[in-house]
């Protein structure tokens, strides 16, 4: 999430950052990035758990808004019979629910600018492959994929753009927190490049999305796994 905080705002972009959590740590990070690139980076609490601040986080968003780019996620690993439901519950509210009603939210408002734009759903290549344990995370996940298909031919008639991405192995803390450093590097071995991602490279191709280099893409699924086999 950081790294395309990053990459908008290196790039030009007036950022609202959102986070579950504001503290001094990421009010310092978002005021050095104003400082380096002459930009708002503006941090938004937002917690997907709660739909009533949900809602308040999108109604504190006060600017015109062009780019919107669902990326929270959180993640649960259990064998399909030990799946409970509390746990489904849970991660379908966050990484699907409260997307929907948050990008419901930021659409009313970019379809009352009129200016078109560009949504990005951060997806995984575990929606596509079906990795072992992961019939929650990569539900949600497919689920996502599935929802920008259907919102590109809602929003193309408003030259609102939607795409997904789908990340392979990325070198972050939930990926770090949830898989042993043994099976990554097993996995790794079983990628093309040799290696999982940086954070900025996916960042980049959500960037490329966003941007008019994207102007005639919508609807699609991009992989960004380094070529996993």
């Amino acid at each position: 999430g950081k790294e395309i905080i990053k990459i908008f705002s290196q790039n030009g972009a007036n950022v609202f950052a959102c986070v579950r959590s504001i503290d001094e740590n990421f009010k310092n990070f978002c005021k050095e990035l104003e400082k380096n690139n002459k930009n708002k980076v503006t941090p938004i609490e937002l917690d997907l758990e709660d739909e009533n601040k949900v809602k308040d986080a999108a109604n504190s968003i006060d600017a015109e808004i062009d780019v919107l780019v669902n990326n929270a996620a959180t993640i649960q690993t259990s064998l399909y019979q030990m799946s409970t439901q509390k746990d489904l519950k849970k991660i379908f509210a966050i990484n699907v629910f409260s997307q929907i009603l948050f990008t419901q939210y930021i659409l009313k408002k970019m379809i009352k600018n009129k200016n078109g734009g560009s949504i990005v759903f951060v997806s995984s290549t575990s929606a596509i492959d079906g990795n072992l344990g992961r019939a929650a995370y990569a539900s949600t996940k497919a689920s996502l994929i599935t929802q920008a298909k259907v919102l590109s031919r809602e929003l193309g008639p408003k030259n609102i753009r939607v795409n997904s991405i789908a990340p392979g192995l990325t070198d972050t803390e939930m990926l770090k927190n949830n898989s042993p450093a043994d099976l990554i590097d097993k996995m790794s071995k079983n990628i093309s490049l040799g290696r999982i991602a940086k954070p900025e490279e996916i960042a980049k191709v959500i960037l490329f999305l966003s941007s008019d280099l994207s102007s005639y893409v919508t609807g699609q699924v991009i992989r960004v796994d380094g070529g996993m086999q």
